[in-house]
């Protein structure tokens, strides 16, 4: 019932809307979609208007299930053959008995997570043996290392944790497929960009596609350019924006002797010890807290344990749409994988049950190599103020940075925790925001904000009908 209750922060719903939810997840759950379709589809007929929307993303919710596991047993087998050297079908039943693949069954089929083949990769190091033809990922890992160990040398000697500034010039194209809104209407795009920070500064706007119609205030929680164009028939609808950032490196160097209580903090960062969507004090996370902390008062070091517990415990995995999941934090904690969202909710739920302030962050990692939309976390801790910690890196440095020394993992492990490299594009201070100007339809990501977001009137352009790209280029700071 919480799990439920929280996906409605941004929905008004009654009690009575609310039982039907539950009955639809419990059909959802048997794999009974059509009925679960149909148990919504009456329950919108005769719903207030202002009950509608939180019933209608429901259905669309079941849709979006339905696009993530997308394929079937005999298309994952094809899809494995080609991927796996000496792969053999009955592997395949054997992965499926021992849990290592994600399926739902929907109408009667067993149908498979697309990102199958990847997570197989990800979550067992005797399958990722096998692969054929693995990407060379030496490069990036080469860049982390040398971006953690320059920054780290730069902080010390200047005695500062913002040090070694990057200005990128950074190009975004939202594109909606053509006929994706019908020829005439108009089509409403939000794209995100670069928010101030103490680390990210001097935004400009270098040149656009068509003029950007608002530019967000820089301190917005969920910053974007917002557009608009019309529609024309048989032709995509494309909306690009070029702009340029500065990004600094950053180290704190963190003493746990010195570290204040915050008892006395600022009501706008206490906001980030309470509970909120996807952000849940379960059983499962005081139990896990408890496990990990024991007794353990000092601040500083409880993050640094929530930290490491989640570098050497949790293991990577792509991750099916946030949209389609009650609780996040907490269903990464049951599976013990999931993605840099997934773990970033993880942290900030497991730290704010103890009191420290936690926030999110997010929008893209652009180191060369490995250029991905990304999300991270701060953390408040006296005298500092908000620190970065990216839980996503730390499991990489444990787990899958390839060409560097077991020592030289522990240094970068060790260094996401207080530092953060310059190859980012931050965009998002928290999560389940509200855009500006709002949406009227519903998000296609409810809870992050880092492909953009369209619609035209009141329908959602969804992701299977758009795509999103940014290029980036380092220049030089005269």
């Amino acid at each position: 019932m919480k799990h439920i209750l929280c996906l409605f922060c941004l929905f008004s719903i009654s009690l009575a809307q609310v039982s039907v939810v539950q009955d639809a997840s419990r059909l959802e759950e048997a794999g009974k979609f059509k009925e679960a379709d149909s148990l919504f589809r009456h329950a919108i007929v005769s719903a207030r208007a202002s009950e509608r929307k939180a019933l209608e993303f429901e259905l669309d919710r079941l849709g979006r299930i339905k696009q993530d596991f997308s394929l079937t047993k005999m298309r994952l087998s094809e899809i494995l053959k080609n991927s796996i050297r000496d792969f053999s079908p009955n592997e395949l039943d054997q992965w499926i008995a021992e849990g290592k693949l994600d399926f739902r069954l929907i109408d009667g089929e067993q149908r498979f997570v697309g990102t199958s083949r990847s997570n197989l990769f990800w979550l067992y190091q005797e399958i990722a043996a096998r692969r054929l033809n693995p990407p060379d990922e030496a490069e990036f890992a080469q860049n982390v290392f040398r971006a953690c160990t320059e920054i780290t040398t730069a902080a010390r000697v200047q005695k500062q944790p913002y040090v070694l500034p990057k200005r990128f010039k950074a190009t975004m194209t939202l594109r909606a497929k053509a006929n994706a809104a019908p020829a005439g209407a108009t089509v409403r795009a939000w794209m995100p960009i670069p928010r101030a920070f103490l680390f990210q500064k001097e935004f400009r706007v270098e040149k656009s596609s068509n003029q950007p119609m608002r530019i967000d205030t820089e301190s917005s929680s969920i910053r974007s350019a917002y557009f608009e164009a019309v529609a024309i028939k048989d032709k995509p609808t494309e909306f690009r924006l070029q702009y340029s950032y500065t990004h600094f490196g950053i180290r704190f160097d963190l003493d746990p002797a010195t570290v204040k209580p915050l008892d006395a903090i600022d009501p706008s960062v206490r906001q980030f010890t309470m509970e909120g969507p996807h952000v849940v004090f379960t059983d499962r996370i005081k139990n896990l807290s408890s496990t990990i902390l024991g007794t353990e008062p000092n601040p500083l070091l409880k993050a640094k344990k929530l930290y490491e517990w989640i570098a050497g415990e949790i293991k990577y995995s792509y991750a099916i749409e946030y949209s389609t999941i009650r609780n996040i934090s907490d269903y990464c904690a049951a599976k013990m994988y999931g993605d840099c969202g997934q773990e970033a909710l993880l942290f900030i739920t497991l730290c704010r049950y103890n009191g420290i302030p936690a926030r999110w962050q997010s929008a893209w990692l652009t180191i060369p190599g490995g250029k991905t939309i990304h999300d991270w976390t701060e953390i408040y801790l006296a005298p500092w103020g908000w620190i970065p910690v990216d839980p996503y890196m730390g499991i990489f440095a444990v787990r899958y940075l390839k060409g560097i020394s077991d020592e030289e993992k522990t240094f970068v492990r060790d260094f996401y925790f207080g530092g953060l490299d310059q190859y980012r594009m931050s965009a998002n201070s928290d999560h389940c925001q509200e855009l500006n100007p709002p949406k009227r339809s519903m998000r296609s990501d409810n809870v992050d904000f880092q492909r953009g977001e369209m619609e035209y009137g009141s329908t959602n352009i969804y992701f299977d009908k758009y795509s999103y790209e940014l290029t980036v280029e380092e220049e030089k700071i005269p």
